[in-house]
């Protein structure tokens, strides 16, 4: 996959990687905002609840003084910023645009500090020492491991910081003695405590760049798979997308030494004229879907389908030194494939192939807007004649002398049609009859 992506043309691949990262990241944030906005409204209601159910037990916890104005106070405003923060995402979404690094930090500044806001008012209703003691420093480890989603290391670590900072600094303040008279141990106590919270930030933020990792590298591989189908076809069978992965694949254009096939239903058009379409579209595909996948075993690809037929290649885009023979050798085993499935079909379908090997121009060509891989050149327009003669001879497979020739010994049985006029060419060709 590296490979791939240090070819020419690796700047869309990898701006296709940002923009799909980048969504990705905003995706996982919209879950943290959502997990957030759920949890405190959760919290929120389980204790509007018991304040409406059993009022009493909030009475003895917090000696008579909660109430639930402040708390509505700081949830409302909050939720309003989450459902803001909701809106922006989902605008950088549709924009395929990332969220601004100062964002982001703000409002890990303002979610983190909600616990201290809860805090605060705890220690107005049990005091400091029983506050620090009950459930709002906890709240704290919520927004820590929900940073996680934010996949990012230094925001987890900065949601760390801010819970320990705020924790401490709200220790110190509301500590019953004062600054000045705590002592060494419950200073120490307090640190330690402080610093649990920074150490769980820096955890979540590994946690998120471990998950942030993997999303890199699924995107990655997604965005190369991607690639490569684009450039050869959807028609690439899975083979030969991992070999072009591992091994590397250049699209620009060069010279390149190929087998060239072209495949062609005999006499389709006129039994497409007695179905319907959808019997038509059923018996095409399910032909084709036969033939391509004895190419995928011979390592050939179909470079494009071309209505009742296609053209494929062997040695391109993956080089092969013997593409020739096994050109041959899918031509035979389709031939009999044929034949077996004709015997069931009440369509039978005779097809007709031919196959010329040479050099051609292969590369991804086309205009700036659309390209896509393809081969130019004399030995594809041969091997498309050959292919026209199987009506004129009553065959259906036919191969040139330069196939005969790099075949050898597995060409033995070929019939030597003698020198063929075939047009276009000034003089007429040699042709051989397999099958």
């Amino acid at each position: 996959m590296r490979r791939f992506l240090r070819q020419k043309d690796r700047t869309p691949v990898l701006a296709q990687y940002r923009d799909a990262l980048t969504r990705e990241i905003i995706l996982t944030e919209q879950s943290r905002v959502k997990a957030v906005i759920i949890t405190v409204s959760l919290l929120v209601a389980v204790t509007t609840m018991l304040h409406v159910v059993a009022p009493s037990v909030l009475a003895r916890i917090s000696h008579g003084q909660f109430d639930l104005t402040p708390l509505y106070a700081v949830y409302v405003p909050f939720v309003l910023f989450e459902f803001m923060v909701l809106y922006l995402l989902a605008r950088r979404l549709k924009m395929q645009g990332d969220v601004p690094w100062v964002r982001r930090y703000l409002s890990a500044l303002i979610e983190t500090s909600i616990p201290t806001f809860v805090l605060y008012l705890h220690m107005n209703w049990m005091g400091p020492e029983q506050a620090l003691g009950f459930a709002a420093p906890l709240a704290y480890f919520l927004f820590i491991i929900l940073s996680t989603l934010r996949l990012d290391f230094w925001l987890s670590t900065f949601t760390g910081f801010v819970a320990a900072a705020e924790l401490f600094v709200m220790a110190m303040l509301y500590h019953p003695a004062g600054v000045t008279g705590i002592s060494a141990s419950e200073l120490g106590y307090e640190l330690i405590r402080s610093v649990m919270f920074l150490i769980g930030g820096i955890l979540a933020g590994s946690v998120g760049v471990q998950l942030r990792h993997q999303f890199e590298t699924s995107i990655a591989a997604a965005t190369a798979r991607d690639r490569v189908t684009n450039l050869f076809g959807q028609h690439v069978s899975p083979a030969v997308v991992e070999r072009l992965l591992v091994e590397g694949a250049d699209s620009s254009s060069h010279i390149r030494h190929v087998a060239v096939m072209f495949v062609d239903f005999r006499s389709f058009t006129a039994g497409a004229r007695i179905r319907t379409p959808q019997e038509v579209v059923e018996r095409l595909d399910g032909a084709f879907a036969i033939l391509v996948e004895i190419l995928d075993r011979h390592g050939g690809i179909v470079n494009k389908f071309l209505g009742d037929g296609f053209l494929a290649l062997f040695g391109a885009p993956i080089e092969s030194s013997n593409a020739a023979r096994e050109a041959v050798a899918a031509g035979r085993e389709m031939l009999a494939a044929m034949d077996e499935v004709n015997e069931a079909s009440s369509w039978p379908l005779r097809i007709g192939i031919g196959i010329h090997y040479g050099e051609v121009v292969a590369g991804n060509i086309g205009s700036p807007r659309r390209k896509e891989y393809t081969v130019i050149g004399d030995t594809v327009n041969f091997a498309s004649r050959l292919e026209t003669l199987n009506k004129d001879f009553n065959s259906q497979l036919l191969i040139s002398s330069a196939v005969y020739e790099a075949v050898g010994e597995a060409s033995r049985d070929a019939v030597s049609l003698g020198p063929v006029t075939i047009k276009g060419y000034d003089r007429p060709m040699p042709v051989w009859q397999l099958g």
